[in-house]
């Protein structure tokens, strides 16, 4: 069956190589200054150096883009004329394109944006009791390879720009009504979808200050979380630079079967990677999530659980902090031409009581938007691919005599 992205996709490129077509909406004109590119102090210093305006109008402009969803600088009422035209020379508001979107039936909402011709990430929204968390993409693609994830077998093309990454929350706020300190849609972003957000630094830290900034999207420190496969130095980076949750991907408690399923862990091994959690955790006073993906007779035996909980304990007590470890236990969400499975509800169960019982808070996360791929671990976009790993995956799958519908 053909997948209705790549339609879309087709289409945009054959739009955009049509004689006189018009550059896509995600394209900004090169000698203009995207503004979704920077948060306020970037903000205040464009409208000082470059426009010649007092810092304060940069504040206006945050609360008309971030607040009320306005792009064209006309409708800015509460500027003056010879302003707006100043930003009309200087500036524009570029959101990716929206190829398409879809709702699960749980609730869930997913959304495929055209990040340029060739490119498209998916971001992802989804609601519960008393908050909305999106699911924020930082590349297209992922280089890092984790075996059990879908994002990997599409490889890698480039880095979002920090436009590119908060035009996802951009557009998800305004579909979602949301209005930032008062009728709150969005209470959480999580960077879990596409990319190691770590790898694409500064364009994601400046992002996520616009997400915590009063006059961009008002969200608490706490509620703004970067997930990482363990890139260690970035850490510390992170610690200096930034004040956000951290959540790790952790998905093995031994050197050996972590390399297998994260081969950074082959750089960064357990011991180095604890250690820079343990400085993180110090240095924020705060604890660190780890995210475990449960895999059938992969890594979810009672001696996984055990081994896991005592590395648990260890990075407690050298945080010297209680509950300094949350464990996040994510049932593998299957994706087509995988070779990993869902332990079933009794393993699961078990695992956890296993965490339980050491003195663990690890909590089940429920899968939602599974039924339109939405799943922690089955985003997968458009990307053109510059590490040939979507041609490796397609050789896998044809050795194991799984038809080419399976990458769809």
């Amino acid at each position: 069956m053909t997948d209705p992205r790549a339609i879309a996709l087709d289409l945009v490129s054959a739009e955009a190589a049509a004689p006189g077509a018009r550059a896509p909406e995600s394209a900004a004109p090169a000698a203009r200054t995207n503004l979704f590119d920077l948060d306020r102090a970037s903000l205040e210093r464009f409208f000082e150096e470059t426009l010649g305006e007092k810092k304060f109008r940069a504040h206006q402009v945050m609360k008309w883009i971030h607040h009320r969803y306005v792009t064209d600088f006309a409708q800015m009422t509460d500027l003056g004329k010879a302003l707006r035209a100043k930003l009309e020379a200087h500036a524009v508001v570029h959101a990716p394109q929206l190829v398409f979107d879809k709702a699960s039936a749980d609730g869930t909402h997913k959304w495929l944006l055209g990040m340029d011709p060739k490119n498209a990430i998916e971001t992802v929204y989804i609601p519960d009791k008393g908050r909305g968390t999106l699911c924020v993409s930082s590349q297209v693609g992922c280089a890092l390879n984790c075996q059990f994830c879908s994002t990997a077998t599409q490889g890698f093309n480039r880095n979002l720009s920090t436009a590119e990454i908060i035009g996802q929350v951009w557009i998800a706020a305004r579909h979602l009504g949301n209005v930032p300190h008062q009728q709150r849609k969005l209470t959480n972003v999580v960077m879990m979808g596409m990319g190691e957000p770590l790898a694409n630094f500064d364009n994601v830290v400046r992002a996520m200050s616009i997400m915590r900034d009063d006059l961009g999207y008002g969200l608490a420190n706490k509620r703004v979380t970067l997930s990482t496969a363990g890139m260690v130095p970035m850490i510390d980076r992170l610690a200096e630079e930034s004040d956000v949750s951290l959540a790790v991907s952790l998905h093995a408690p031994f050197d050996e079967l972590r390399t297998e399923l994260v081969p950074l862990n082959k750089k960064y091994p357990l011991d180095q990677l604890m250690e820079a959690c343990v400085r993180y955790a110090r240095r924020k006073k705060s604890s660190v999530t780890f995210e475990y993906t449960l895999m059938k007779g992969v890594n979810d035996q009672p001696q996984h659980a055990r081994a896991l909980a005592r590395l648990m304990r260890q990075f407690d007590n050298a945080v010297q902090m209680k509950d300094a470890a949350k464990v996040n236990l994510i049932p593998f969400n299957p994706f087509p031409g995988t070779r990993f499975e869902r332990p079933d509800e009794t393993a699961i169960r078990a695992f956890q009581k296993l965490l339980n019982d050491a003195g663990l808070i690890a909590p089940v996360r429920r899968t939602r938007g599974d039924d339109i791929d939405a799943a922690c671990g089955q985003l997968k976009g458009q990307v053109m691919d510059r590490t040939r790993r979507q041609a490796e995956f397609r050789k896998q799958l044809q050795a194991r005599g799984v038809g080419h519908e399976a990458t769809r």
